[in-house]
């Protein structure tokens, strides 16, 4: 059965004032917000999916402060994610699912909270969108960047607002992005660590930009605006086995392993340690999901190396992040014709 899905017309009181941490005490749950604007349809700014990351609550707040006592120029549509999450600064609860990884098209349907976003998609479906604007930060150095899911000129023009940077992917499934692309042109902010005052800021530029539009251009960005790189595999550790900086965990990590971040690393290049009675640590699924390991990683000792060029992107240290979504993804630059 449906969960019983929030839907409200106006902010909750308290919310341009809430914290990432008490903004459950307004808004419990996952919940729509809708506001009126100049122009319809509206954009829509799916935030705190993940509780880790602050960004999306931080940058609307933003925005509706400087459009205190003037229009907004544009409708605007606020998909709160994860207030329970974000209220102990967790990407989610042990006992819920990763809220970026069941919307419709997902590969873990069933769930109360699968149902629930799946009730978000056929809402805004009837009320229609002109963009979607999912907004994340990232653990390890990486640079602010935006994710498309197609390669349609008005999902490049729109990913271009935020910078030349520019991923392609198409798995994992089951993100936000991914099923609201159904609807209007969408993109996944990527905008750096938590509480970052320039990824705030970047966020704040690039909704006040959407809002201001009024059509995508037809045809895509020129050649040199943006740069796009095609997500080719996703770097898992085997379940059962740890990852972490010290020798007794099964995959050693390198203190400053995120600065290999957005480098196009040559084939060889090593990527993590291992202990050496540990077999087949690192598990690489393409986009169609099947496993590639063997096509991107070989072990040479204790080392687990590329075994072609490949670009990392969100490599990080952190071992919780590791064991609740992966190591890193590879990518390769994408060459539009």
């Amino acid at each position: 059965m449906t969960q019983d899905l929030p839907e409200l017309h106006e902010l909750p009181d308290g919310f341009l004032d809430a914290t990432p941490q008490n903004l459950h005490e307004c808004v419990p749950e996952p919940t729509l917000i809708h506001l009126e604007g100049q122009r319809r349809p509206a954009v829509a700014v799916v935030l705190l999916l993940h509780g880790n990351e602050p960004v999306g609550l931080q940058a609307v707040q933003q925005l509706l402060r400087y459009y205190t006592g003037k229009p907004l120029p544009r409708a605007l549509t606020l998909i709160i994610g994860n207030p329970r999450a974000a209220a102990v600064s967790q990407r989610h609860l042990d006992e819920q699912p990763d809220f970026n990884r069941i919307w419709p098209g997902t590969e873990q349907a069933g769930s109360p909270e699968a149902e629930r976003f799946a009730e978000v998609c056929r809402r805004l479906e009837q009320r229609g969108l002109f963009a979607a604007v999912d907004l994340h930060n990232n653990t390890g150095r990486n640079p602010h960047y935006a994710c498309i899911n197609r390669l349609d000129p008005a999902f490049m023009n729109l990913a271009a607002l935020f910078g030349r940077t520019v991923v392609y992917f198409t798995r994992p499934r089951g993100v936000a992005s991914m099923a609201l692309a159904r609807i209007a042109p969408s993109v996944t902010l990527e905008c750096g660590p938590p509480n970052d005052e320039s990824g705030i800021q970047h966020a704040f530029e690039m909704l006040n930009a959407v809002l201001h539009l009024d059509h995508f251009p037809e045809h895509p960005p020129r050649a040199g605006d943006i740069e796009i790189f095609h997500t080719v595999a996703q770097v898992r550790v085997r379940p059962g086995l740890q990852a972490g900086l010290d020798a007794q965990h099964d995959v050693r990590l390198e203190p400053d392993l995120d600065r290999l971040n957005f480098q196009l690393l040559p084939a060889r290049s090593t990527l993590v340690h291992v202990r050496p009675e540990v077999d087949s640590p690192l598990v690489a699924i393409a986009e169609d999901g099947s496993e590639v390991t063997a096509d991107y990683l070989e072990t040479r000792g204790d080392e687990i190396r590329l075994k072609r060029a490949a670009m990392p992107s969100m490599l990080t240290l952190d071992s919780r992040v590791i064991a609740q979504d992966c190591l890193c993804y590879l990518m390769e630059p994408l060459a539009l014709p």
